[in-house]
């Protein structure tokens, strides 16, 4: 009898031993997570940045997602932002044409989920049609300050947005050729101070263009390939948008703590982009109808200006300023920019009002480049430059009793277009021709 029964303990014990491996701490048994690829979708076609999102859930209620691990070539794995909701982003610049299988999984301290996967095809096309050699990139970091009131919410998406829609609407811009790279990808509740609602892709857009994370890496890589794409033609239009907080010290009223250093616009993660490494990037840019707009505190230097028009030292200069290209910033080198969190950064927005409404034409330089409007009918041709849009905007926010306060910001300007010299750029440079 005794035999049996320790046989029987034998039995129980290696069972125990063989499936202990399913059971928790507790007793109870793990259920594995489950997880869904939400965009792109099976079969779909994808090109630049891709922005692969999804979602993750776990039944137990002692156990929560630890991480979601994506992949995009076999065997390797990288690892998304966010849990529940979460998104990985996918340069498939240089990549080949042809399908590729995007797998996910999630992990939840003691189990991989069942795969998700889907096939997409890769479709990074060498050259446009020969009807749309014009490229825009908008790039903004808003809301990286962790439980910080310098949040700039939402509104600079919205008005990217705006200004994307009236290129393609109105100067003939494809959809294909226009990228908008905000925060980290994801749009927060609460216009931007709250938690994140949905991965960029995952909204309503009026027009298929790309969105992704305003990371260095996706700055560098966008920027590279409308360098690689519009080189190819001769009439070749880019325009390039930043905006986003300034570096350098508010509480220095005089110079912002900017003398001897380089204007720097931060993009996600306090990464920053410094504007010699902008003016490196876009040195092998051959476009000769180019602009350029950064719009942030202390950003002067990215047009080598640094206050009432004066040039940057030499040693300092961005050499962004080339030319056939117009660089304009919202702030001189020693001074703060301002931005709505609704309506995004004021310069740029009266800039684009100026440019749409058509207000803007006519307007000139004026005394050191604070702008001014023309009654004489010979300076007004129905078509609002992107110079014009600039002294429109400077004009404003010296002569409006609702902005005058922020003019202390003195926006700058360097037009190089056509061609470089007091005498050599009176023509304006005007998107869309």
């Amino acid at each position: 009898m005794k035999s049996k029964v320790i046989a029987v303990i034998a039995v129980v014990s290696v069972i125990v031993t063989i499936f202990s491996g399913c059971i928790e701490e507790r007793g109870i048994e793990n259920v594995i997570p489950e997880i869904e690829i939400i965009y792109p979708s099976n079969n779909d076609v994808v090109t630049k940045i891709v922005q692969i999102s999804g979602t993750a859930h776990d039944l137990d209620d002692d156990v929560t997602i630890k991480r979601i691990e994506v992949s995009t070539e076999p065997g390797l794995w990288g690892e998304a932002e966010g849990t529940t909701l979460w998104k990985y982003e996918w340069d498939t610049y240089g990549l080949d044409e042809g399908f590729y299988t995007i797998s996910a999984r999630a992990w939840d301290g003691a189990d991989y989920s069942e795969l998700d996967e889907i096939v997409v095809k890769v479709f990074n096309p060498e050259v446009v049609e020969s009807d749309s050699h014009k490229w825009a990139v908008f790039v903004l970091a808003s809301n990286f300050p962790v439980d910080n009131e310098s949040k700039l919410g939402n509104g600079g998406l919205y008005l990217a947005e705006k200004m994307a829609a009236y290129f393609i609407e109105n100067y003939n811009y494809p959809t294909s050729n226009i990228v908008i790279l905000f925060d980290d990808g994801f749009i927060r509740e609460g216009n931007g101070f709250g938690k994140p609602v949905k991965p960029l892709m995952q909204r309503y857009h009026e027009y298929d263009i790309a969105y992704a994370g305003a990371y260095k890496s996706n700055v560098i890589s966008a920027i590279e390939d409308v360098i690689s794409q519009s080189n190819n033609f001769d009439d070749s239009e880019v325009f390039i948008w930043l905006s986003g907080h300034g570096c350098g010290d508010n509480d220095n009223k005089i110079t912002g703590d900017k003398v001897f250093e380089k204007s720097a616009i931060y993009l996600w993660d306090e990464e920053t982009l410094e504007d010699r490494e902008l003016g490196v990037l876009l040195s092998n840019l051959e476009s000769k109808k180019t602009c350029v707009i950064v719009d942030s505190c202390f950003s002067g230097g990215f047009a080598d200006r640094t206050i009432f028009d004066f040039p940057t030292f030499f040693l300092l200069r961005s050499k962004i300023p080339e030319p056939g290209r117009v660089v304009m910033t919202s702030a001189s080198k020693f001074r703060v920019g301002y931005a709505s969190t609704t309506e995004g950064p004021l310069f740029s927005h009266l800039w684009f009002k100026g440019l749409t409404s058509g207000d803007a034409d006519g307007f000139r330089p004026g005394f050191r480049d604070r702008g001014k409007p023309s009654n004489l009918r010979f300076f007004k041709d129905g078509v609002v430059s992107t110079e014009e849009a600039f002294y429109y905007a400077r004009y404003m926010l010296r002569t409006d009793e609702d902005l005058t306060e922020y003019s202390v910001s003195e926006p700058q300007i360097n037009d190089q277009y056509p061609n470089k010299g007091i005498f050599r750029s009176n023509k304006g440079l005007n998107l869309g021709e």
